[in-house]
């Protein structure tokens, strides 16, 4: 059983509170995450978006179990990722998460067959022998290439490699799936066809999904866009599908401002610009909503 955390909320897949990353070069301290607070309910799949340095790498990497944070609470089905021994964070990144990196040299062992390449992780779970080959072959099938089991990566279109590279991280069945630009190097339609894989796998499996991305349509792409700035959630994009009388249907997203545990809501540039907003602004409490105005304003 993973080691559990009293910060495991119910429903939630992943629950991160407070989190800092510090990363030490010598004498300079980068602060990566600045108390970076997330919510994902089980099953659900989201984009997480921002400037280079913003810290989603370092998001993705202690989710993955690669990383650990300096501060702060990050619970993941269960598992504790800020009080686990070597020995669990082992068993963790064998069992409760898979990734899918951009680069398909990183998903796959160029000699070997898909078939060898997704048997790799259910080898190292300890899976037999004789059941593996089935277990692979059914995988390959779930991401629709089943009829490239027996060729190696050189053999593979790029997203052909990337359904393979889907189906070793699915393989021990994780609680949560890591995506870091997954369809970076693909055109649009291979690309759209890896997201409906991911979101049947979300929907029909309840495996969460995180999709780490710079890219406006592949966020499009899922119901909940998290943007990350200077190393916290600044805002969330909620996507949903209307249906009108005649039977047409079309999707309205609608952004909102997220508000950490101290108080504190990141006021997009835009606005900052358009109101001249900068070191003091005034508050206003209103019956249902709060007015915010420039200091220097009467």
């Amino acid at each position: 059983m993973p080691p559990h955390s009293s910060a495991t909320v119910s429903n939630a897949a992943i629950t991160c509170e407070s989190v800092v990353r510090i990363h030490r070069h010598g004498s300079i301290e980068v602060q990566a995450l600045q108390g970076l607070d997330l919510h994902v309910d089980r099953g659900e799949m989201i984009a997480v978006v921002g400037p280079s340095g913003a810290g989603k790498s370092t998001l993705l990497n202690i989710l993955a179990g690669t990383d650990e944070p300096t501060a702060g609470v990050v619970d993941v089905a269960g598992w504790d990722l800020t009080a686990m021994s070597a020995k669990d964070r082992v068993r963790y990144r064998r069992n409760a998460v898979g990734v899918v990196q951009q680069q398909t040299s990183r998903n796959l062992i160029s000699y070997l067959t898909a078939r060898d390449n997704v048997s790799v992780p259910l080898s190292l779970a300890g899976v037999r022998h004789s059941q593996r080959g089935a277990r692979a072959e059914a995988l390959l099938d779930r991401v629709g290439v089943a009829h490239c089991a027996a060729r190696k990566p050189s053999e593979l279109s790029g997203g052909e490699q990337q359904r393979v590279a889907l189906a070793i991280a699915l393989a021990n069945s994780p609680a949560l799936l890591l995506a870091d630009e997954p369809t970076g190097e693909l055109d649009t339609d291979t690309s759209h066809e890896i997201f409906r894989t991911m979101r049947s796998v979300s929907e029909e499996e309840g495996t969460t999904i995180v999709v780490v991305t710079h890219d406006p349509a592949v966020s499009a792409q899922v119901g909940r866009t998290v943007a990350i700035r200077d190393g916290r959630t600044s805002s969330e994009v909620l996507r949903r599908t209307e249906t009108h009388d005649d039977g047409q249907t079309h999707v309205i997203a609608e952004e909102y401002a997220v508000m950490d545990r101290a108080g504190r809501v990141q006021v997009p540039r835009e606005f900052r610009e358009a109101l001249e907003l900068t070191r003091r602004v005034r508050l206003a409490l209103e019956a249902d909503h709060v007015a915010m105005f420039p200091g220097d304003r009467p």
